[in-house]
């Protein structure tokens, strides 16, 4: 039986001057989220997307790395770019850097528990330090509201299980001028492990006026649905699901509004998402280095597709971009020839109403 449609849901949402078309975010995530693949999410769904983080730290803002990450060419409004460090006055320098390079938006990363970043106190390692977090959060504000630029914060639940202070950070952050806030439902000492929690979110929620998004584990159409009921969240966010799937955020979208899943997408049209997000990321990295650092999308795309595992090894062994393209091109002609519409892998095949994702399966504390 299908689900009841809940078109309250899904809805527009308000960040500064932007009107967003929905509350449907697509997360930051290094080496993901760049200006092609945000692109291509904004244009299969996504109501906004956040760029993979930027560094705060000037001596590094000439590098080529960092550069790409400062590339926004040709991507809709609002762009907004997630910056990540530890001291305030350069979280501020950083700010302006990226807003005199198109950003709308700027994110503050207090939620990244990769080991490089932590070891150096930035991103989630900052909830450990709430003065300095609060610190770095009134710089940036200072820093962009002269410029009519909202500034927007993404935490964890926590540092450690001991140690939830989601709900005091956001507070202080919201009382600095935050204008919305995401939580990842998971501790740093979590990374992405185990299960994302809600109850902080809904804490969270609860406590403030400003949006708030929930993030962790939002993988399917009917998760995103539990949680936003369970949570009272204005917005979801959706990380790794996307990760070869860009399209889940249509599927979601379809779900609020309807309560029944959407058809998977024509193959051929997934043949050409891919193609075309090939092509602009292999403009932006170059021929070489875009050839290295698509692989990793091909393989999301393929990874539950039939004879998706060989071709795979098939594809780690080309050394030419045009090459790279002729056979995904050749990969998803003979896919389109014997399923029109995509395959289904089980895990993606998300029943309404399934236990695990029935919105009363999520328990929030009282």
């Amino acid at each position: 039986m299908a689900a009841r449609p809940t078109p309250h849901l899904l809805h527009p949402l308000r960040l500064g001057a932007f009107e967003l078309p929905n509350n449907l975010f697509a997360a930051p995530m290094a080496g993901v989220t760049d200006r092609p693949f945000r692109v291509l999410c904004k244009r299969l769904g996504a109501g906004y997307a956040v760029s993979e983080m930027v560094t705060s730290q000037r001596a590094l803002w000439a590098t080529l790395k960092t550069s790409r990450r400062a590339d926004h060419a040709g991507e809709p409004a609002p762009i907004a770019v997630q910056i990540a460090g530890t001291d305030p006055a350069e979280m501020a320098d950083a700010a302006r850097y990226n807003i005199d390079r198109g950003a709308q938006i700027i994110d503050i990363n207090m939620g990244c528990p990769a080991k490089k970043v932590c070891t150096r106190w930035a991103g989630s390692a900052l909830m450990q330090d709430e003065p300095l977090a609060l610190a770095i959060v009134e710089a940036v504000v200072a820093a962009c509201t002269p410029r009519g630029v909202p500034v927007t914060l993404k935490m964890r639940s926590g540092w450690c299980a001991a140690e939830r202070n989601a709900l005091r950070i956001a507070r202080a952050a919201e009382g600095a001028g935050v204008a919305l806030l995401t939580v990842h439902g998971r501790t740093r000492e979590q990374g992405y492990g185990g299960v994302a929690e809600y109850d902080t979110v809904a804490a969270v929620k609860a406590a403030l006026r400003i949006p708030v998004v929930a993030n962790g584990d939002i993988d399917t159409p009917a998760k995103a649905r539990a949680v936003l009921l369970a949570t009272g969240a204005d917005a979801v966010m959706i990380g790794r699901a996307a990760q070869g799937r860009p399209w889940v955020f249509g599927e979601i979208a379809h779900f609020l509004a309807h309560g029944t899943l959407r058809a998977p997408p024509l193959t051929r049209d997934v043949q050409r998402w891919l193609l075309e997000h090939l092509h602009d990321h292999h403009a932006l990295y170059g021929e070489a280095g875009g050839l290295r650092s698509a692989r990793k999308h091909i393989g999301w795309a393929v990874r539950a597709l039939p004879g998706g595992e060989a071709f795979r090894a098939v594809m780690n062994g080309i050394d030419d971009a045009a090459a790279q393209r002729r056979a995904v091109q050749a990969y998803f002609d003979a896919l389109a020839e014997r399923h029109p519409r995509l395959p289904q892998a089980a895990a993606a095949n998300d029943e309404p109403g399934a236990a695990t994702h029935d919105p009363h399966a999520i328990a929030i504390a009282a």
